[in-house]
């Protein structure tokens, strides 16, 4: 599919984008360091809930499957981990959400664009550069930054005021239900890439 299929609302000052799963296809490494690492703690994330809680931070899936089991564990230590391991796979392994990164191509020097992810700032801005792709962005902003992460508006609309562009004048491009919800709540037209996808 080409950015021919998408065309720029009447109004649009803006582009937002969601990292993992919208602009790289890092999802399958990042359930492959959340298993090998949720091992090594006694903890479990099945494939299911990591694709259902897209978007959600690292720290509350930690803290989640830690309450459900009842357990007290190092969250801030386990998220370390698990980047470190995430980071450690090889960067040819990174692959780019084509119909997306097209998107954000056409754009690039057109419109401001940001990044705004659920994931940590070094998780987001090594995956992008991994693509070739973090110096098209004016913006990388982290759940990390925010009070609220996905699905609050928290991180879309601080990616708004980077930007410098009101929220209802922004694009997101989101993969997960999460981050959707987000997007709509901070006032952005939304396009869920996940019908653009050829699997």
């Amino acid at each position: 599919m080409s950015t021919l299929n998408w065309t720029l609302p009447e109004g649009i000052k803006g582009l937002i984008f969601d990292c993992d799963g919208t602009l790289v296809d890092s999802m399958p490494l990042h359930f492959h360091a959340w298993e090998t690492v949720l091992q090594r703690h006694n903890l479990n994330l099945t494939e299911e809930r990591f694709y259902g809680w897209a978007g959600l931070p690292v720290d509350q899936i930690i803290q989640r499957l830690a309450d459900e089991k009842g357990l007290i564990v190092d969250v801030a230590g386990i998220a370390e981990e698990r980047d470190v391991f995430f980071h450690s796979q090889p960067l040819d392994l990174f692959r780019p959400v084509e119909v997306v990164v097209e998107i954000a191509r056409s754009f690039r020097g057109v419109l401001p664009m940001a990044v705004a992810t659920g994931s940590t700032p070094a998780s987001a801005e090594a995956s992008l550069q991994a693509i070739g792709v973090l110096d098209w962005f004016d913006a990388v902003v982290s759940s990390q930054e925010v009070v609220h992460p996905k699905p609050a508006p928290d991180v879309f609309l601080l990616a708004a005021e980077r930007i410098s562009v009101p929220p209802s004048q922004c694009v997101a491009f989101e993969d997960g239900d999460a981050g959707l919800a987000s997007a709509r709540e901070a006032g952005m037209h939304v396009v869920d890439i996940r019908p653009m996808l050829v699997r």
